[in-house]
């Protein structure tokens, strides 16, 4: 009897509406909040240090404010504003979650191999704009933010979205390649 597989195609179809949805959430907050009233949260990754400013927000953008605050450094010039306010997340968060959207639905309808050189291409632009950013006087513009992290996102959503189609694949223990099941030595 064949047996089912441990992760469905439903699982990519998952990551793709996870970060669907994580991408356009982030959009909503600044849009939703009066205009011109959080212009400023600048701040430190790990701290909540906006939480008095969110206090008056609906649920939805208090929460996605909230969990910016905790994890995003949020500096303002490194943000961008809509409807006058400081977007929940930076530039290069913005364009992470956006690469992470789009990639994870096109590669919902195109099975692929994914080579490691690529990964690594794709993670470098990242990791030199950030970590030449964080070393020196270098300052880094928006636009490269959000690109490289749309990069990165990309190549992330890829990578999951290939080891989601891998576990689909792998045959489970005791299976043939045909499909049938290997016979246990006598005994055993």
């Amino acid at each position: 009897p064949r047996t089912v597989p441990r992760v469905t195609p439903g699982g990519v179809l998952l990551v793709f509406g996870l970060t669907a949805v994580w991408a356009a959430l982030v959009f909503v907050p600044p849009l939703h909040v009066p205009a011109g009233s959080l212009t400023d949260l600048s701040g430190t990754v790990g701290v909540h240090e906006n939480d008095i400013l969110f206090d008056e927000l609906s649920p939805i953008p208090h929460a996605v404010y909230w969990l910016g605050d905790g994890e995003c450094h949020q500096l303002a010039n490194r943000s961008f504003f809509l409807n006058g306010n400081q977007m929940p997340f930076c530039a290069r968060d913005v364009g992470l979650f956006a690469g992470l959207a789009a990639a994870s639905g096109a590669a919902t309808f195109v099975r692929y191999k994914i080579n490691p050189i690529f990964v690594l291409l794709g993670l470098l632009p990242i990791g030199l704009d950030g970590g030449i950013q964080l070393v020196t006087d270098y300052e880094s513009n928006n636009v490269m933010r959000v690109a490289t992290g749309l990069l990165a996102g990309v190549v992330l959503a890829l990578l999951l979205v290939h080891f989601i189609f891998a576990l689909q694949d792998e045959k489970p223990r005791g299976e043939t390649k045909d499909g049938g099941q290997r016979q246990s030595p006598p005994g055993t």
